[in-house]
């Protein structure tokens, strides 16, 4: 009668000639792929849910976005900047991504536009900002920006012509990017003042407001924010 084997404590499978290493599970590259994508969208939810800003003040028509609509634009804009390094980006009333800039590329040229003085804690990134005074800008502002984004405080015509204007004092010459989020009663303004086109993503906000909000660019942004509508 032949010999029982006992297995040996520092061997997984003795009675095995192949390597340990056989029996390890390897992900396909494909899978990989999808993994890492969902480690570093959790990554950003993550980083998105630490930023705070100060309280809502609603005689100043302020609204902050939800993180998942601020992550999304603010993820869309970093990507319009890496693919033109040294890109300045100014955004108009829009405090809540102008922190999710920061917070996910603290390198990131930003400058927000506010009429709201606590945002000063923000250093020489802020600059004092009434839509009424659309040419008040400081001098080194003017054609500097690759990138705006603007979120005019008021669902009025006169209010988008005045931060449009102030638009076209902030963007360099040459090719420029611009996203606008503003009611869907302002869509044929959009469109007849800027030139822009709504976007198939739906802006929320953490407080619910009663108008539909869109958002809208110049240009075609493809498969992201929902591509452009027909």
């Amino acid at each position: 009668m032949e010999e029982q084997l006992k297995p040996s404590p520092n061997s997984v499978n003795p009675l095995s000639e192949s390597s340990e290493d056989d029996d390890v599970p390897v992900l396909s590259s494909h899978a990989l792929a999808a993994l890492q994508e969902f480690l570093t969208e959790q990554q950003s939810q993550s980083d998105a849910e630490e930023v705070s800003l100060v309280s809502e003040d609603w005689r100043l028509s302020q609204f902050w976005y939800t993180p998942q609509t601020a992550t999304t634009i603010a993820k869309e804009v970093l990507t319009l900047c890496h693919a033109s390094p040294h890109s300045r980006v100014a955004c108009i009333a829009c405090p809540t991504l102008y922190a999710y800039l920061k917070k996910m590329d603290p390198n990131v040229s930003v400058q927000l536009l506010e009429y709201d003085k606590r945002f000063e804690q923000y250093g020489s990134e802020y600059t004092f900002y009434d839509y009424n005074h659309p040419e008040e800008l400081p001098s080194e502002l003017r054609h500097s920006c690759k990138v705006v984004i603007a979120d005019p405080p008021y669902l009025s015509q006169e209010c988008l012509e005045k931060v449009a204007e102030t638009i076209s004092l902030l963007i360099q010459p040459g090719e420029t990017f611009l996203l606008l989020l503003t009611g869907e009663v302002q869509k044929e303004r959009a469109a007849e003042i800027l030139g822009l086109h709504p976007c198939g993503f739906r802006p929320q906000h953490s407080s619910k407001l009663g108008n539909e909000f869109r958002l809208f660019s110049n240009y075609d942004p493809g498969t992201r924010l929902g591509g452009w509508e027909n």
